[in-house]
């Protein structure tokens, strides 16, 4: 950050207060882990984990034609979504190059909310403005600024909602609302989205609600739930095989980033990253011809599960199809590590030609390589 200021969530002493280790991430100062990654991570897939996204971005679209106009610049049909419903979608250039990913809820006919990745929400606000009709039509709003996320992920989540904040605010899967009348005085929106995988809600409220809002959850005794930093929800985002912006794909448009893979590697489109809910081919998209082009050939984002013991695969490793000296490179690890659901074993994902059951190599140390067999995530 070069000595800038890092930037705090309105919940920064809770995490202090928690025992929380700080760090910088993307210009924020979050928590990485309270009593450790493994820990945090079995707690969230066992009963319930509490996560601050606070420093996601928050974009509210406006206008009679708005889902209409949404489907123009995205890989999703947003008309195939109505009031009360959350969708996923990326965002491409004219190559067919991913600019960013979102997930977005449909407030109502005229009116959409969408959350870009933190590090993204200006790049994302810039290309988007500079898409919209000439007529003023379309609005963005960026509320970034001033609000709260809240994410409650979990098999328990929903009974800790229904307890606090009263049934009527128990969202289902992809479902949304605006907050209704509740014996906490919390008002704001939830929606049942996540990055776990995990039955979860994330909620959406004033930063002055959100302290009070973190003790509720935090001290609700009927379910075991504990704080959640960026550590854990990286392994577990990894386990279901859910894409990280800036590390499973990168805009050219950014320039190149510092992961080590070669130039352009990240470069991609939806079809390589064999997203199956994002992408919707029956309408007219920013990008869409370069999609088409590549949905019948060409490397593919896969799971790899390691076989043999040895050091975990990381973003950068180089996979080959043999363990000899002359095998052939075949792609590299975007995101791995070892999975605390599976015992540690070493999962990765990666860019490759292959398909499941296939097995490969991964150099996973620069004397090791460790065997590993293609998987469709999740792999938990």
């Amino acid at each position: 950050m070069s000595g800038e200021a890092l930037t705090r969530t309105a919940l920064y002493e809770s995490h202090v207060l928690a025992g929380a280790k700080m760090v910088d991430f993307h210009g924020f100062e979050l928590p990485i882990w309270y009593t450790g990654i493994q820990d945090e991570h079995r707690s969230t897939r066992a009963s319930a984990g509490l996560f601050d996204v606070s420093h996601m971005g928050l974009f509210r679209f406006s206008g009679d034609d708005v889902r209409s106009w949404l489907s123009s610049v995205s890989t999703q049909q947003f008309l195939n979504f109505g009031p009360g419903s959350c969708g996923y979608a990326h965002f491409l250039d004219s190559n067919g190059h991913i600019i960013d990913d979102m997930i977005f809820a449909v407030r109502s006919e005229d009116e959409v909310l969408g959350v870009p990745n933190s590090s993204m929400a200006g790049t994302m606000l810039d290309w988007l403005e500079s898409h919209l009709p000439s007529d003023g039509s379309i609005s963005i709003l960026n509320q970034t600024e001033g609000g709260s996320i809240l994410a409650l992920q979990g098999p328990e989540s929903i009974n800790v909602v229904r307890k606090l904040l009263g049934a009527g605010n128990a969202v289902g899967r992809f479902k949304c609302q605006q907050i209704v009348e509740n014996d906490l005085g919390i008002d704001g929106w939830i929606q049942g989205t996540g990055y776990t995988g995990e039955r979860g809600v994330e909620i959406f409220v004033d930063d002055s609600l959100a302290a009070n809002l973190w003790d509720e959850i935090l001290s609700e005794s009927d379910a075991r739930v504990v704080p959640v930093g960026l550590g854990a929800r990286d392994t577990l985002r990894l386990e279901k095989g859910y894409l990280l912006s800036g590390q499973d794909f990168l805009w050219p448009g950014l320039g190149e980033g510092h992961s080590g893979l070669p130039i352009g590697f990240l470069a991609r489109n939806t079809a390589e990253t064999a997203v199956p809910y994002g992408l919707e081919m029956e309408h007219e998209f920013i990008g869409k011809d370069a999609v088409a082009t590549s949905m019948e050939f060409g490397q593919r984002w896969r799971g790899l599960l390691s076989l043999d013991k040895g050091p975990s695969p990381r973003t950068g490793h180089k996979v080959f199809d043999g363990p000899s000296e002359g095998a052939a490179l075949l792609g590299y690890v975007t995101s791995g590590g070892p999975s605390p659901s599976l015992g540690m074993v070493g999962i990765a994902m990666a860019y490759l030609d292959y398909w499941e059951g296939d097995e490969v190599w991964i150099q996973t140390s620069s004397r090791r390589r460790v065997r590993a067999q293609v998987k469709s995530p999740p792999f938990v």
